[in-house]
This record gives structure tokens, sequence and C-alpha cells, in this order.
């Protein structure tokens, strides 16, 4: 029994021969339905370059890889805008050889990129006679007379789609940084809680599982690229920052029962407003000198030196001071006398060192000691809100003291941190149980190893730092 074939051969094979003609694909065949159609730009299209950015912007959420978008940026830039006209055709016809060289692939690759765009519906082909591309027009700038190649028309139809695309995705960038901003802002919030809990000295696991588990989300959260994969994290993150807040308020209710009492209603001192000084002349013979009190009572008077005493403060100067109520002669006794250390600014940066770094003159006075000590805080990692506490508690005088003498402290000497300990000498300042004079004395004598404790004390300012 005789069959025909498909090739019109009697008995004849069906399996495919090569021929060199492009494979039909449904994709390339649904490609060359739309740039039949075409019939010029879309409605709102004023220029050929519009739909290539519309591509471009629509591109990463088609999922096209970045080598055929600029793939087709390439092809893109043989057409002209009379191309795009009706009744006409947006074909291109760079060769194989250029497209080889200019996009830096591969025969192969050249192939594969070519089906690649074929296969997405972006370009139909128009096949010569003899398979190669061609084409010419009436003059460099004129319509083309006949042409074969690439056939742009498909982004023509799709314009439509990559405009809603790139709106979308627009939309999805926007709502991926505003849960971004959501996340840092949990994340510094947690920050926050932890520095606050450590300055306080609590303890607990709770605290080390909270920053494990943030630094972890925050970890995952940066791999994120959807808003709803994101939205969940960031709701995470939020849930644990405010169940971590009300447990630091009760903790720190408990600890501190009359925290409320003894800060005032209004903003803390120089969190919000400026230093309040109250340095008033008087006639003490020594300059820039406080009285640090056994019952560490808030300093806020500092003396000025008076020309007309000059002979008073060397006699002065010479006097050794001892922890008691001896005065030099012919000084007046000062309102707050009674077991007392004098402490000159001179002395104070001498003992406390890392003062200086923060200091604009090397002979401070008082005013300049408190600035230094509320930017020495900050190093020390002691926040606005503990040292405004301090300066209600105890003077800001005294409260710049204290903080020298935290800075003076070697790290090992500190159980938790220094903010910490410089929140324990101020919880002792409320209880009236801080004696900033004995610890004064304690770092004069470090700073004096081979002076007995026996024997007679020098003066300040006269020991080798």
């Amino acid at each position: 029994m005789q069959t025909e074939s498909a090739l019109g051969a009697h008995g004849g094979s069906c399996s495919p021969t090569p021929s060199g003609f492009r494979r039909l694909t449904p994709s390339l065949l649904a490609a060359d339905h739309v740039a039949a159609d075409f019939d010029g730009l879309p409605e709102g299209v004023s220029v050929h370059g519009q739909l290539l950015a519309a591509f471009k912007a629509a591109a990463p959420r088609l999922g096209f890889a970045p080598r055929l978008v600029h793939a087709l940026d390439w092809l893109f830039k043989f057409t002209q805008p009379q191309d795009w006209g009706k009744g006409t055709r947006p074909i291109v016809w760079p060769s194989a050889a250029m497209q080889q060289a200019e996009l830096g692939l591969s025969p192969s690759q050249v192939k594969a990129t070519n089906r690649e765009l074929i296969e997405a519906g972006l370009i139909s082909m128009k096949d010569s006679p003899n398979g190669k591309r061609y084409g010419k027009r009436e003059h460099p700038k004129g319509p083309i007379v006949e042409a074969y190649g690439f056939d742009l028309s498909p982004l023509a139809a799709r314009y439509a789609e990559f405009v809603r695309l790139a709106g979308e995705a627009k939309a999805e960038r926007a709502e991926l940084g505003r849960l971004r901003r959501r996340a840092t802002i949990a994340r510094n919030g947690i920050a926050q809680i932890l520095e606050t809990a450590t300055e306080y000295g609590l303890e607990g696991d709770q605290w080390l599982t909270l920053a494990r588990e943030s630094r972890d989300l925050g970890r995952a959260l940066r791999k994120v690229e959807t808003p709803e994969e994101m939205a969940l994290g960031v709701e995470s993150l939020e849930r644990r920052q405010r169940a971590a807040r009300e447990a630091l308020e009760i903790l720190l209710a408990k600890a501190m029962p009359s925290t409320a009492e003894a800060v005032d209603s209004g903003p803390k001192g120089p969190e919000i407003r400026p230093h309040q000084y109250t340095y008033k002349p008087n006639h003490y013979p020594f300059k820039d000198t406080v009285t640090a009190s056994g019952g560490c009572r808030a300093l806020s008077e500092s003396t000025v030196h008076d020309p007309a005493s000059a002979d008073r403060q060397q006699d002065g100067e010479d006097l050794v001071r001892e922890i008691g109520a001896q005065q030099a002669p012919d000084m007046p006794i000062r309102p707050d006398a009674g077991p007392a250390m004098k402490l000159s600014t001179d002395e104070l940066t001498l003992l406390a060192p890392r003062l200086r770094s923060y200091l604009k003159t090397p002979t401070p006075n008082w005013r300049e000691i408190i600035d230094a000590a509320d930017w020495l805080r900050g190093e020390l990692g002691v926040s606005k809100s503990l040292w405004g506490e301090a300066c209600i508690a105890m003077g800001r005088e005294s409260a710049a003291i204290a903080i020298a003498i935290v800075s003076a402290k070697p790290a090992d000497h500190f159980r938790t941190t220094p903010g910490g300990y410089f929140h324990g000498m101020v919880a002792k300042a409320k209880a009236g149980e801080l004696n900033l004079a004995r610890t004064i004395w304690g770092l004069r004598d470090a700073a004096r190893p081979n002076v007995s404790r026996a024997g007679q004390r020098p003066r300040p300012g006269s020991f080798s730092t």
C-alpha cells in the first residue's frame, strides 16, 4: 500500500531533515501574529523610545535576565522614528557577526539570545529567502524600502502590559522601603532597650535572647525581596520591641520606686534645656575650687579670683588640706563647712586625664568642666537621661566630678559597664550615701603610691602624674 508523505514523496519518511530554516514554535507563531497586526504606536505614546523605557521598567517584574534587556536595547538603537508609523514595520537587520562583537557573545550564545527574545514574545523574525539579514532605505533618514531581520513591533502591542507591570513594581518597591524603615525603627528601639537594661544593671537571659533573635531577624530581612515576607519579619520585630519595653518598664519601676519623685516634670537639664549656672564672685582664695562634702550635697558655687586677696591666696595654697574643718587664716567660713575636701579644676583634670580631650583651655573653670563631663559621659556610655538625674540628685559640679571619677577607673574595675557604675553612684546620691570626698582621696593616694596614708598629705596639685 502506497502512502503520501508530508514531503510529497511516495513512501518517503516523515523524519525531519536539516533545511536551515528557523524552527516554528508556538511562541514564534504568536509573535508573528502580533507583528502582523502592528498599526503604529499605541495611544499615549508619542515617541518610540517610550516603548523601550516601559519595557526596561517592567523587565525585573517579568523576570527577564539583564542580558536579554541589554540585547533588546542594542537592537533598538538601529530603528528610527519613521519606522513606527502606520503602514510600516520597525525592522532592523544587524548581522550575526556585529551582534557577537557588540554584545561580547559567541555564535552559539547569540543564537540562544535571539531565540529567547522570540520565545519571550519581544520580537518577531522576518526571514529572507536566502536566510540572510539585510535591508535598505530610500535615504539614510528615510523610510524602509525592504528589510529582513528583527521585527520589534511586538513591543508596541505589549506597551500597556509593560506600563501596568512597571507600576506594580514601583508600588512594591515603595512598600518594601516603608517596611524596611519600620524594621530599622524596631531594631533601634530594641538596641535602646538593651542599652538601658545594661546601664541599670538588669540581668537575665531574656536580654541575651532578645539581642540574638533581633540580630538574626535583621540578617534574614536583608535577603527578603517580597513585601509579604518583609511584613511578617517586621511585625515579629515590633512584637519583640513592645514586649521588651513593657518588661523593662516593670523592672525599672521595681528597681527605682522613687524615680518619679526625684525627677521634676519638666525636661531634664542637659537633655533639652541649657545648663543653668549660679556662679557668684566671692572672697575665697582658691580659684575654681569646690567642696565635696561627706554627705555629697549639691555644689553650685565656684570661687572667682579676687585680686585684692592675692597674698592670702598664696598663703592658703601653702596650707595642708585635710578632711576636717581646717581653714586658712583670714578665710571666711563657707556655709557648707564641715568634714570637707577642697578640689580645684586643675587637680581634677590631673586625677581624671580623660577630661582634658574635651576642654578648650588648659586652665578650665567649673563651667567648662561641666561641659566637658557632658561630652565625656557619652564616651563612657552614660545616657542623657541618667546624666540629667545625676545633675538633679547631686548638683552639676558634683555630677561632673562623679563622671571624672568613673573615667579614671580601669576597665576591670566595673562589674558591668561604666554606665552601670555611674547609675549606682546616682542611686547612692539619691539615698544620701554617696561620699565623693573619700573617692577623690583614693584617687590622690593612687596617684601618689609612695606617700603613706599615715603621713602628711601633700597639697593638691603638688604630685606628678
